[in-house]
């Protein structure tokens, strides 16, 4: 064995892009990377979701490279474990570490990782991995005003657009005792606001003794943390909703009244070839029997614009279900085809229309949003603050707080004066 270079007093910085999930295990090496020993080091999270993503990668690794020339440059996350080989080659990159092997303790010792024998590229095959997210607790995500758990990892679907399954692998769960226990840990150190997390969350169970549904846990949750402020689910499959799970999201004031949902598309035929498992009236009704119950509720929602074979009549149905399905907050990404998907395969859009059909989305969302920030101008209501002098509502509206706040992750009376189009003009009451 090389000895590795001698400690420096440098620090490990960690580069996250991409999901809440990835923010949560970027704590958990953090954690890792202190207890190993390493230092000197800059660890590169990836995400895979979009071929943008992939190229904003390799931008942020050659980025670093750049600020830490002396630094070793560690690459793991979704497009690592997808594409090891491509990262590998980079000139600026040190290792490259798989999605299994960056939650693990042993993986971060400083004479192991930094070793000049050690194999550059340490990727296992996740599809095999029977492996459970992991059970490192930690207290709260750096600079995050939101504590999140990880609940599970992974995705037992093929929608024909998406690589994250070989990312993350199949779906596998955190037992609902642990998971509890991490809540109450967090709530413990003063967090008012605690997010669940996952790649396919409400498969959460499906793997576990007796198959528990995720409704069950949140309600594990609340009933066993009693004390909990706040809690939030991440994005939500709107097919795998089940009774319990609903009840509880328009009946428990705990449960903040905002909702993610993968709706990916508006129209029926697009829906089918990308392998999803609702129709066009199923996100519609969901929505709506959800407002029906919690009308405070708000809606945000994923869209992908040019998806391969989109007629104009298709697009067109897909910008008409924001208004039918109330969504207030959209994330929307122009389809980019990723190797070895079907999806890749179909016939595809030209991209300048991609680009003008994502456009219209866009501002359709901004329409929205500035009519649920509308609803808001005049009153007083109770906010979490992020920093920087912004805070968000329970149902997610942001807002620019004028004049002093308390620190990030406390909470704070606002009367919310006035808007722009895209947040909230607030003065602490």
């Amino acid at each position: 064995m090389i000895d590795p270079p001698p400690p420096s007093d440098k620090p490990v910085d960690i580069l996250t892009l991409g999901c809440r999930l990835n923010s949560y295990e970027s704590e958990v090496m953090r954690d890792h990377a202190r207890a190993g020993g390493l230092d000197n080091a800059v660890i590169v999270n990836t995400c895979a979701v979009t071929g943008e993503a992939v190229r904003q990668a390799r931008q942020t690794i050659r980025r670093a490279r750049r600020e830490r020339p002396d630094a070793a440059i560690i690459v793991t996350g979704c497009a690592a474990q997808i594409d090891p080989s491509s990262f590998s080659k980079m000139p600026e990159v040190t290792r490259v570490i798989g999605n299994t092997e960056k939650l693990k303790a042993e993986t971060f010792r400083r004479e192991s990782l930094l070793d000049d024998a050690a194999d550059r590229t340490q990727v296992a095959d996740i599809l095999t991995s029977l492996a459970p997210p992991p059970r490192h607790a930690v207290d709260g995500l750096e600079g995050r005003a939101r504590a999140f758990v990880q609940v599970q990892t992974g995705c037992n679907h093929r929608c024909t657009f998406c690589v994250i399954p070989f990312g993350r692998g199949n779906s596998r769960s955190t037992d609902a005792e642990t998971i509890v226990e991490q809540v109450q840990r967090l709530h413990d150190r003063g967090h008012f606001e605690i997010v669940l997390t996952g790649v396919d969350l409400t498969s959460w169970g499906g793997d576990l003794d007796g198959t528990p549904s995720l409704g069950q846990l949140v309600e594990t949750i609340l009933t066993r943390v009693p004390d909990l402020s706040q809690l939030r689910l991440s994005s939500l499959d709107a097919i795998e909703i089940d009774d319990r799970l609903f009840e509880l999201l328009t009946t428990e004031g705990r449960i903040a009244p905002h909702l993610h949902l993968s709706f990916q598309s508006g129209d029926d035929m697009i829906l089918k070839r990308m392998k999803r498992r609702h129709s066009r009236q199923d996100a519609i009704d969901l929505c709506s029997r959800i407002r029906t119950a919690r009308p405070e509720t708000a809606f945000g929602a994923d869209l992908i614009a040019g998806f391969p074979t989109e007629t104009a009549e298709m697009f067109e149905n897909t910008l008409a279900s924001i208004d039918a399905c109330g969504i207030d907050y959209l994330h929307v990404f122009p389809f980019s085809p990723r190797p070895g998907t079907p999806a890749a395969r179909m016939p595809q859009v030209d991209a300048g229309l991609i680009r003008e059909r994502a456009a219209r989305l866009r501002e359709k969302g901004r329409e929205r949003l500035a009519l649920r920030l509308e609803q808001h101008v005049g009153t007083n209501a109770i906010a979490l603050v992020e920093g920087g002098g912004r805070a968000r509502l329970p149902n997610f509206a942001p807002i620019r707080l004028e004049g002093a706040a308390p620190k990030a992750g406390e909470t704070a009376h606002v009367f919310l004066a006035s808007r722009t189009d895209n947040e909230l003009v607030g003065r602490i009451a």
